[in-house]
């Protein structure tokens, strides 16, 4: 405190201790589509709209993607949804070009990058259901290609369709979207229509999500979205074969090129663990999104210390804030175990005098378990005692 004369008493607060970390929102989803009929006023185009559930969506109109895309969002679960409407185009291509949109103005898929300034919401799950599955010019899709980018930034997944027509078409898929922070879903569902009075095919992707949101709200956001029951369907829009021990069934050879794929085991279930990156630490989602919301969680919580100076508390307060947060994370199962430490050699007191501080921690993350081995002996004792029992 500075120096200065008073005769009297004075009471100073004095905020030193370890602060608590919130763990930050996992199931925002953000949805980009179109809706042609929708209340211009209540949904301007390339604008984020936050949606607190299915009412919210009053006034979306029963035409283009939007509609479709939230009742298979709200039938998984209830969450937050950040929505865009982007503008139908004459064709097919123009709509997508309408969905990709550009980074200079926010337009199309670059609006969740505004969506924090503007809804304070950040989507952690994003889908474009309907525009991701197509193959423009015999070229991997668009709008897959932008959303790579900007999950990145984000730090977001994103839930992408394959074209719902054959497998090989589904591992192309796979193979060019090429990016752990991106989940392949294929096929389409099968799912009853109130205006055409029947059962249509629609892209799985945004029931997906939905089941990643549910998963997140229900279990937490370190549980795989795998071998969850889907809601709201009637059947799939092509038939995936399925058995658990085989590794020759199509589910199986789906999943080890990075598909993830629905199956028919009491009740219809999403089943895929993986992501289509290369980098083996993150091929699981879930340890991708577990990565994720733990260093957003406490680059989030340390506004308080930015541009405050040096003190042996303030790195104190620094190193048990973060440990402290661990700690409940390993308590709740959202990571094995970790710790922090401050490294001597990277802080120097010249890197200290330039005003920077580094802090390392640990984190493991707990893997999905995918691949479990029964194994069964045989054991011909169990007939000696057979006999001993009939002699006795």
């Amino acid at each position: 405190m500075p120096e200065q004369f008073l005769h009297g008493v004075q009471v100073v607060e004095i905020l030193d201790g370890q602060r608590p970390i919130q763990t930050v929102r996992s199931s925002v989803i953000g949805i980009i589509g179109t809706a042609p009929a929708a209340d211009v006023a209540k949904f301007p185009l390339n604008t984020p709209i936050a949606l607190t559930g299915p009412r919210a969506a009053e006034g979306i109109g029963a035409t283009g993607t939007l509609k479709d895309g939230l009742d298979a969002i709200y039938d998984q679960a209830g969450t937050i949804v950040v929505m865009i409407r982007v503008e139908e185009g004459a064709d097919e291509a123009a709509t997508i070009a309408n969905v990709v949109g550009d980074a200079t103005d926010f337009s199309g898929v670059h609006g969740f990058m505004a969506a924090s300034s503007q809804v304070m919401l950040s989507p952690r799950i994003i889908v474009a259901p309907g525009f991701t599955h197509q193959r423009l010019n015999d070229a991997a899709n668009p709008v897959v290609a932008e959303l790579k980018g900007i999950a990145q930034k984000l730090r977001a997944v994103v839930f992408v369709d394959a074209p719902s027509t054959t497998d090989a078409a589904a591992i192309t898929a796979a193979g060019e979207a090429g990016s752990d922070r991106i989940y392949v879903c294929d096929p389409f569902v099968l799912a009853f229509s109130t205006e055409a009075g029947e059962n249509i095919a629609q892209p799985s992707s945004a029931r997906f999500a939905g089941v990643q949101a549910r998963v997140d709200n229900e279990l937490g956001f370190w549980f795989s979205l795998s071998n969850k029951v889907i809601n709201g369907i009637t059947g799939i829009a092509r038939p995936i074969g399925f058995n658990m021990s085989d590794p020759g069934t199509q589910s199986n050879i789906l999943n080890a090129a990075k598909v993830g794929t629905i199956v028919f085991k009491d009740g219809f279930r999403t089943w895929g663990n993986r992501g289509t990156g290369a980098e083996p630490l993150t091929a699981f989602l879930c340890v991708r999104r577990t990565m994720d919301i733990i260093e957003d969680s406490i680059e989030d919580a340390f506004l308080w210390a930015v541009d405050k100076p040096f003190s042996a508390q303030l790195l104190l307060d620094i190193e048990e804030s973060i440990n402290s947060y661990i700690r409940r994370l390993t308590r709740l199962g959202a990571t094995l175990g970790g710790t922090v430490w401050l490294d001597k050699e990277l802080n120097t007191a010249a890197t200290l005098k330039a005003g920077k501080l580094y802090i390392d921690a640990d984190i493991e993350p707990p893997a999905p378990a995918e691949h479990i081995t029964i194994r069964i002996h045989r054991n011909d004792g169990y007939y000696t005692e057979l006999l001993d029992a009939i002699a006795a």
